[in-house]
This record gives C-alpha cells, structure tokens and sequence, in this order.
C-alpha cells in the first residue's frame, strides 16, 4: 500500500486558481464518492478549506500520477493549472499532514482553526466509508501531534486567525473600531471567529446576514449585534463601512449591479470589503468601482507574513517533534506492509 497526497493551497497558488479547485461542504459527500470510484483508490480523504484543497489517498500503485488523477476528478482543466499542484509521496506526505493539523502550514502561522477543519474532514470521509485501516490510523496520529504541538510548544502563543487579520487591517484603516459599522455575511465558523475579533477590539455595531435567518440570530445575539434577513442586506449599505463576506455561495453574492445603487446614497463615502471566502463572494469586477476597497486572502497573507518572523524559532521546535511522529508512524506503516506480504502458512489436512 502506498500513501500519496495530492493537492494545491497558498503557497502553490492564489486565490483566484485555488477557488477552481475547492470543494464546498454540500458536495463533499460526492466528491468523496466519485473520488474513491478511480481505479486504484483504496482509501481516500477530501481536505477543503479557504486556503488549501489536499486529497490523501491509500492505493497499490505506485505510480500514481497527479494528472489523470484530477482530470478524472475535475473534469477539464487548463494546462497551466497543473503547475500549482503538488503530489507527496508516502512520508513526505505524513510529515505534511501533521505539520497541516499543528497550523505549521496554515496562512497565519500558529493558528488553530484548521485542526478543526481537518477533524471534520476525516469525520466526513469515515461516514461516507472512503477510510481504513492506514487513513484511519494516519488522521488519528496527526489529531494526536496537534495537541502535542500546541501543549509542548508556543507556537500559538500570540498567534492569529485569518478573521483577526481582518480585525488587523480594519484597525490599520480606521483606527479604533468603535462607532465603526459593519457587517458581516455568513454564519459559519470563519464569519463566527471574526465577528468576535471585531468585538473584542470595540466594534459595537454589528451585523450578521446568513440565508439561515435563524443562524444569523444566533450569532448576532451572542456578539450584541443585530440580524439581518438575507435579502434584506443590501439595504444596510447607506452607513456601512466594513463588509466581511464567508459564505458558502459557489459564486460570487457581491456583484458591481448589487453596489451601483447604493453606493449613489453614500456621496462616495469609502467602503471596505474583506473577502475571506473561498470561491471568492466578492466579483472582480467590484475591485475596478470607486471608493471600493477590497481585500481578498491573498491580501491578509501579506499582512500575515509581517508576524511570522516573532514564531519562526519556535516552529524549528515543532519540526523536530514532528519528526519523531512521522519516524514512529513509518515504523507501524513498514510493518503493517511487512504483515500484508508475509506468506500465510498452509497447514496440512490430517489424514
């Protein structure tokens, strides 16, 4: 059996390539399905996130290439699109894993949503039946280097989450927060994280719009913001002057001929837009508008990269314990390949 992870996330490309390849959580079911239909896949996993799209598969070829693999999976696909995917063989690709779920790989050094994500993810590949024995035991090990990283280390110490560089850049914007309107869309997890940010920084006017009227309540009322019906939001626009988008919409929701109207209210008053979904809620087309400011995550990595330098020596840390994880994992991983190819003894019948 070999362990293969193939893949693309942001450090192999940005947004606008990287919103081609994810897969929303409505389709995971089946794209999981269809993933574990290609000849040679044995077990399979579906990792999608805001920044990265990783797919960790158990197969008996060897050879498996990168290129038939996401045809198969995708569809078609452009040429050039192949020069930001990556295939890990085996170890490399175990040692990735464990530096994924330990926030070793994440956009924001440190940060610690992406071990949820990725519990999720091997949540939702054991109930569609895509693991087995070696994913199963690969995924529990990396939960378990996770914690062992963030207890042992203080690589969160300080650390931040893609909402709070959002919070970041607002402040660099306006200064203090408070009196400051805005409004967020979406009600998951990265909308719940950031309207939290703004409220722990002073935001006192907030806003939560999500299609489940219900959710967006729940999260309003929990930060001392009010609720928004979905269809109801754009009339908020008069005084707004922080959108934050995450939504889980497959295109864009803020369109140039939604803002038109309602920027003529405002007298060229600016408006900020910070889009931390993936596909991108934002049109592009919106970028080219006056007195529209938008940031996409390509934008906050920037801002991220400026913080890395204070957690780099104690990432060298978190390198060397994980080196030991990935040398006992190979140990079980050897001998589980040793216990496949031993011969059964044949025992002879009595006479």
């Amino acid at each position: 059996m070999h362990i293969f992870c193939f893949g693309i996330s942001h450090q192999t490309a940005n947004v606008e390539v990287r919103e081609r390849f994810a897969v929303p959580d409505s389709a995971l079911a089946d794209s999981l399905t269809r993933l574990s239909q290609v000849p040679s896949v044995q077990e399979s996993l579906l990792l999608s996130t805001c920044n990265r799209t990783e797919f960790y598969i158990v197969t008996q070829d060897q050879n498996l290439a990168l290129e038939p693999l996401f045809r198969g999976f995708y569809g078609k696909m452009e040429v050039n699109d192949f020069e930001h995917l990556f295939r890990l063989p085996a170890v490399p690709s175990v040692r990735h894993l464990f530096r994924v779920a330990s926030g070793l790989e994440s956009m924001v050094l440190g940060e610690t949503e992406i071990f949820g994500q990725v519990k999720r993810a091997y949540e939702a590949a054991a109930r569609s039946g895509t693991t087995g024995r070696i994913l199963n035991r690969l995924f529990q090990k990396a939960f378990h280097v996770g914690k062992h990283i963030r207890s042992a280390t203080a690589i969160t110490r300080g650390s931040v989450s893609v909402g709070s560089v959002a919070v970041d850049l607002a402040q660099q914007i306006f200064g203090k927060l408070e009196g400051r309107k805005i409004m967020i869309l979406g009600a998951g997890e990265t909308s719940e994280r950031t309207a939290w940010s703004f409220q722990s920084q002073g935001a006192r006017q907030l806003f939560v719009s999500n299609r489940s009227f219900e959710r967006a309540t729940k999260l309003a009322e929990a930060i001392g913001g009010r609720a928004v019906r979905f269809d109801q939001w754009e009339e908020e626009f008069r005084d707004l002057d922080i959108l934050v988008s995450s939504t889980a919409a497959p295109h864009a929701i803020v369109t140039r001929a939604k803002l038109e109207p309602v920027l003529r209210m405002r007298r060229d008053r600016p408006l900020f837009i910070i889009d931390l979904a993936v596909p991108r809620d934002v049109d592009p087309a919106v970028h080219e508008m006056d007195s529209v400011y938008v940031y996409d995550l390509d934008s906050l990595q920037a801002i991220a990269a400026r913080t890395l330098e204070t957690r780099k020596k104690e990432a060298e840390v978190c390198h060397d314990l994980i080196e030991k994880h990935v040398q006992d994992f190979e140990v079980w991983l050897n001998r589980t390949a040793e216990r496949a190819i031993a011969p059964v003894p044949i025992e002879c019948p009595r006479m």
